[in-house]
């Protein structure tokens, strides 16, 4: 293929030599620096097509991944704004309260923080920093450096007067602690583990124990929203595929008639349907199924959560399934059936096999959106229908402990791959079909 592409760009190949016995083109030149010529430029081709979409793969979806990894880490709040206390505490034993000499470095840290510009300040983002290790951390920043400019020697009785929390050790041994570069705290912390005064990473007390149990629960929401939407979507599809191309075109529309709506209004939909007094509810009470007093509590909990999102993710399942069940021939299944197999046994032994590709890929990609959905569980979850999701969004919008967020973050696209790399090696993705 080379060969003739090269002879098409640069010239028909003769029989014609070079002084040097090496064969030529028509102009002369030799006809390997030809070949090289014409692959280089086919590369620089492709490069140049594919450039745009890498440049935003790189820009869009690499990099704020890395960001979002790299905060995960990154700790610089504490060792910008009190170098001097850091260089001080290097000789405290971790028990008490430090000495005088710490307390004094501590004043001329904050001191020389109020010498900078507001911009460049440092004691606020310290106080947000400790506020996330020790409640009232904030407050005690704030009404310490508000006063510092007054406080005379000796400084540590003036430090602890100014706030309880500079007469713990608790306080001191997390700035010391804290005072890297880069900290696994936040890690630690959503794995629901802490710091005990000894420095030892142990587990929280159970009432403060939160994001592995939500990861449980995201896992197994997702799974189970995988198994509803294959237990509802092969029936679909299998329909389908048995249908000439022209009803079955119209049908597809309505697998697809959800996409063409708001997400969000197809969320609120489910709230009016699902809801106590909503349409369901209401049709189970006027039909004599229920009583007024034993409607389904379908909205604000798991239930609600995997209705609705089975339902905005049914598209996803449907069409991959389809794809694989229109090229399987009906002729194998009357083929099984005339050999003596039953219907049943045909289906599971000859049908269902070949529908394995379009399974798994549904399977991926419905698994795959619906572990980081947000929407849907946020409106209809309730309290124990929330996902991972909602509490990494509580943390970017609410707390604004974006490390944390950012440690939630990675430990999921982490756990994600992980299931990726086992289905890989159990299924194979190169048996899957996506259409």
């Amino acid at each position: 293929m080379a060969i003739q592409h090269a002879t098409s760009e640069e010239g028909a190949i003769g029989t014609a030599t070079d002084s040097r016995g090496r064969l030529v083109t028509s102009d002369g030149t030799p006809l390997r620096r030809a070949l090289e010529r014409a692959n280089r430029r086919r590369k620089l081709t492709a490069l140049a097509l594919v450039g745009p979409l890498l440049a935003f793969i790189l820009i869009f979806f690499a990099f704020p991944i890395a960001q979002m990894m790299w905060r995960s880490v990154d700790n610089p709040q504490i060792v910008n704004a009190l170098p001097e206390t850091l260089n001080a505490l290097e000789e405290w034993d971790g028990q008490g309260i430090p000495d005088e000499p710490v307390f004094a470095a501590l004043h001329a840290d904050m001191v020389a923080d109020l010498d900078r510009p507001r911009r460049e300040q440092k004691i606020g983002p310290l106080g947000i920093r400790l506020n996330y290790e020790i409640s009232a951390a904030r407050s005690a920043i704030s009404r310490t450096s508000r006063a510092v400019a007054d406080f005379d020697a000796p400084y540590k009785e003036a430090f602890t007067d100014a706030h309880r929390l500079w007469g713990q050790p608790e306080l001191w041994r997390i700035i010391k602690r804290e005072g890297r570069p880069l900290t696994a705290s936040y890690y630690v912390a959503a794995l629901d583990r802490e710091y005990d005064a000894e420095g030892n990473i142990v587990k929280r007390p159970e009432n403060r124990q939160i994001y592995v149990s939500l990861f449980g629960r995201t896992l197994a929401l997702s799974l189970a929203i995988t198994f509803m939407t294959f237990v509802l979507g092969f029936p679909i599809a299998y329909y389908l595929s048995t249908l000439p191309m022209r009803y079955a075109n119209l049908l597809m529309i309505a697998v697809l008639l959800p996409f063409w709506t708001s997400l969000l209004v197809r969320t609120s939909a489910w709230i009016v349907l699902l809801q106590q007094q909503g349409v369901i509810n209401n049709a189970l009470v006027g039909m004599g199924f229920i009583g007024d007093d034993g409607r389904f509590s379908l909205i604000y909990n798991q239930t609600g959560t995997i209705i609705a999102m089975t339902h905005i993710l049914l598209p996803f399942m449907v069409l991959p399934l389809y794809s694989v069940m229109r090229t399987i021939p009906p002729s194998y299944m009357r083929a099984a059936k005339s050999l003596g197999a039953r219907p049943w046994t045909a289906f599971r032994r000859v049908y269902f096999p070949q529908t394995l590709p379009g399974i798994g890929a549904g399977g991926v990609l419905v698994f795959i959106i619906s572990i980081g959905y947000y929407i849907t569980p946020a409106l209809v979850g309730g309290q124990s229908g929330r996902m991972i999701s909602n509490e990494i969004a509580r943390h970017i919008q609410q707390s604004l402990n974006w490390g944390l967020a950012a440690a939630l973050g990675s430990m999921l696209l982490v756990g994600v791959l992980i299931l990726y790399w086992l289905f890989n090696r159990l299924v194979g993705t190169d048996s899957l079909k996506f259409g």
